[in-house]
């Protein structure tokens, strides 16, 4: 369903009847499309002094091309060189009409309370200069991590900060925090060009933990999953269709799953992207077995699952049947169990594997009438978080995308007042689509991710529901 709101204040008539009353002004998002560059536009780069993590965001920027910036800092630039950019030196002062599609701070060498005035000298001079769209990546060190409790404050004291910067981003633009634990430098790049690209469009506010690990993939960033098998369950529309064909367009091949009902619509999605077809009921005693045996008879194993299936059966408590409380809890949470027992069990999910999950901002901050969808959705939250040390001693990883409102035929079919304030409470006052839910799902099933697990993100356009 098209959000006619969002059209209308993107025309000269709506841009002056929203600005005059006030009224939400929600941007045309930049999405990605194929043979785009990760980023259209200048990069200014700075660090707090002693960064570890410059060199790693230098390199990257070095590796996608693109036009990088620096203040007058000798430390950065001469790191910028280093890493084989040619970066420019900007002055606010003389040059008044630089814009910057992103800005990216280095604030891991941030040791104490006092250091944090750094984050503001790198920021305030630059927020007025942001071109629509933009992008704010700060990098820190995990907290967990620190040397000294004063250094594990600094550290956590980045999350409230970038949690307000993408509330006053305008605009289309979006703010992240990246935490890498020490000897993660070299698992930064796959992050860092999901964040400064246009894949990352509905994505803000959100912190992201990136783990040392040994896997070192080489790949073609056009096409990462060339060579995975991938199952996706629930593909036969909606996000689950996006994600399917996001993935086969990154290479992959897909293996849709969805209920014998839907057998239909599933051909028709994996037919049009060269995957194959598994209509299976997923709550069945046997399905974990079967989607088992299927995966290593036909491929040989598999390399990324993604837990997309789901459901709901919205009523308050009092009046929810048990059925309507089974049906939701057996679909959304206990068959992802079983089906994740059952792979691991027959040895089939392959090294750097993934294992990836769709919960929701329900399962984070609750919603009336779904106390069995946001337990559901708050349980596989704590799934990924109990199996994440679990499966990476196995060189697999598990993440979980947490949507928010996305526009679907479900949404679609939710009552004017509610749909329109799920669409405008949130940092870029519109519904998120499909595309963008799938985009996060492919960076974490990159096989570049490997340090990256753990990790709820929200692709929720900053709602202000939850945290």
């Amino acid at each position: 369903m098209s959000d006619r709101y969002t059209l209308f204040a993107n025309s000269a008539l709506g841009r002056l009847l929203a600005k005059n009353l006030g009224l939400p002004m929600p941007l045309n998002l930049d999405r990605f499309q194929p043979g785009m560059p990760v980023i259209s536009g200048a990069v200014l780069l700075g660090a707090a002094p002693g960064g570890q993590l410059t060199g790693a965001a230098a390199s990257t920027l070095n590796n996608i091309q693109a036009e990088v910036h620096t203040y007058a800092q000798d430390q950065v630039t001469k790191i910028a060189t280093a890493s084989g950019l040619n970066a420019k030196v900007w002055n606010p002062e003389v040059d008044t009409e630089q814009k910057f599609k992103a800005l990216i701070f280095d604030a891991s060498g941030i040791t104490c309370s006092d250091d944090l005035v750094q984050v503001y000298h790198f920021f305030h001079p630059v927020m007025r200069k942001l071109a629509e769209c933009s992008r704010i990546i700060v990098l820190g060190r995990t907290p967990e991590s620190c040397d000294t409790p004063r250094q594990a404050t600094a550290q956590r004291a980045l999350e409230g900060f970038i949690r307000s910067l993408g509330k006053e981003v305008k605009k289309g633009g979006a703010a992240q925090l990246v935490y890498a634990a020490p000897g993660a430098e070299d698992q930064l790049e796959s992050s860092l060009r999901f964040f400064l690209s246009p894949r990352s469009a509905y994505v803000s506010a959100q912190v992201v933990r990136i783990s040392a690990c040994t896997t070192k993939a080489k790949l073609d960033w056009a096409k990462p999953l060339a060579g995975k098998v991938v199952l996706v369950t629930g593909a036969s529309r909606g996000i689950g269709e996006a994600i399917a064909k996001t993935l086969a367009r990154d290479g992959a091949h897909v293996i849709g799953l969805d209920i014998p009902a839907l057998a239909d619509d599933l051909r028709v999605v994996t037919s049009l992207i060269g995957g194959s077809a598994l209509a299976l009921d997923i709550t069945a005693a046997d399905a974990p077995l079967k989607i088992a045996e299927h995966v290593k008879a036909h491929h040989g194993g598999v390399d990324i699952i993604v837990h997309n299936a789901g459901i709901t059966r919205d009523k308050t408590l009092a009046n929810m049947t048990q059925q309507q409380w089974d049906m939701v809890m057996n679909i959304n949470l206990s068959s992802e169990e079983r089906i994740n027992d059952a792979l691991l069990a027959a040895g089939v999910i392959r090294d750097n594997g993934r294992i990836i999950c769709v919960s929701s901002i329900s399962g984070i901050a609750g919603n009336m009438g779904q106390s069995n969808y946001g337990m559901s959705k708050a349980g596989v939250i704590g799934m990924v978080n109990s199996m994440a040390p679990i499966l990476f001693a196995k060189n697999i990883t598990i993440n979980a995308v947490a949507p928010g409102f996305i526009e679907t035929q479900m949404t679609a079919a939710i009552p004017f007042a509610i749909r329109e304030a799920g669409r405008r409470m949130n940092s870029m006052s519109q519904g998120g689509l499909p595309i963008d839910v799938a985009e996060a799902i492919a960076w974490y099933a990159s096989p570049a991710s490997s340090g990256v697990n753990g990790n709820i993100v929200r692709v929720c356009g900053q709602s202000l529901i939850g945290a």
